[in-house]
């Protein structure tokens, strides 16, 4: 179990340098091969030549792509100074960029954004993981009934419906026709009100978890049926074991393993921002941050965002790898 940790481990942190390293050569390198000026995309359209040489040379883009690669990577365990002469601007460990747009650090404004993130993506994935297995695995022991047909239409309207049709009718029937919950709140902490801002909350963790609870209830309802054939839950049947038995033992929990799966994938990538929801009930998130940096071509929190979401991504996965021999005990980690 040890060995297979550290190789897992180890695994995840090679997989993030190679990530860190493309990232960081589509921002970078990409410009220059298509004859566009980084230091330009930096600094804005209307700047001086002195300028753009001044910002050049700050930023380190006078030097090979390795060295300033290695001076990113650098920065972000031990922090990183941009100087031109006697300019310098500082940026803390850990360094994953200074936004020169906005005159602010990265790692910090993303922190700013991340408990909106996380509390966005932790509530949703209650509700959606809650509702979509129940769902799933009430309608696969009733294949065929009218139960059954209509949890896979209500699952399909999820997964057809887009985030910002769905979310704008919520906020449009439930805060202002029917006013059963508040409007989101800009600068509204949990610490502050912890009431009203689960308030606030409900529709934005409920709206999200509809489209990822039918994708779930469709995954269990296949993954369950396809369980329910196999010899060993015939097996559990044939010596006398009680119904709810052979469910709750001898086949959910072979059904969740490709669900523990996809859902590693899935709340990894939301911690990294969900950006149609976010925006749509103007939660003040990382995935609304990097929107409005797209917007502006603010390069330096993009990557950030990037490099935020995809540690996300392989940590989820790491922790899934694990869940395996937990969930089901066929497998067993050597």
């Amino acid at each position: 179990m040890i060995a297979y940790l550290i190789r897992r481990v180890f695994a995840a942190v090679a997989t993030l340098f190679v990530v860190t390293a493309v990232t960081f050569g589509i921002f970078f390198m990409i410009p220059k091969a298509t004859g566009s000026d980084p230091a330009q995309l930096f600094a804005g359209r209307i700047t001086s030549p002195q300028a753009l040489e001044g910002i050049r040379i700050k930023l380190g883009f006078d030097q090979p792509l390795y060295v300033q690669y290695w001076r990113f990577l650098k920065g972000i365990f031990v922090g990183r100074d941009f100087n031109n002469g006697p300019d310098v601007t500082h940026c803390s460990a850990p360094c994953l960029g200074y936004s020169f747009k906005t005159d602010q650090e990265v790692w910090p404004l993303l922190m700013d954004r991340l408990p909106t993130t996380m509390t966005l993506a932790a509530g949703a994935a209650l509700i959606w993981v809650l509702f979509g297995v129940s769902s799933g695995l009430v309608s696969s022991l009733r294949k065929g009934s009218l139960l059954d047909r209509g949890l896979m239409v209500t699952a399909l309207a999820g997964v057809s419906l887009p985030i910002y049709f769905t979310g704008l009718l919520a906020t449009l029937l439930f805060v202002y026709v029917l006013p059963i919950f508040p409007a989101v709140e800009q600068g509204l902490t949990f610490g502050e009100d912890p009431l009203r801002y689960v308030q606030q909350m409900v529709l934005p963790w409920v709206t999200l978890a509809f489209l990822y609870a039918a994708a779930y209830a469709r995954y269990t309802r296949a993954s369950m049926l396809e369980t329910l054939s196999e010899d060993f839950v015939r097996t559990a049947r044939a010596k006398g074991l009680p119904e709810r038995r052979v469910i709750a033992r001898h086949a959910l929990r072979p059904s969740l393993t490709p669900l523990i799966t996809v859902f590693g994938l899935d709340l990894g990538a939301l911690l990294g921002g969900a950006i149609l929801t976010e925006t749509t009930f103007g939660l003040p998130g990382m995935g609304r941050e990097v929107l409005k940096a797209l917007g502006q071509l603010d390069f330096p929190i993009i990557l950030g965002v990037t490099i935020v979401g995809a540690t996300f991504i392989v940590v989820a996965n790491l922790f899934v790898d694990l869940l395996y021999g937990v969930v089901d005990p066929r497998v067993r980690i050597k």
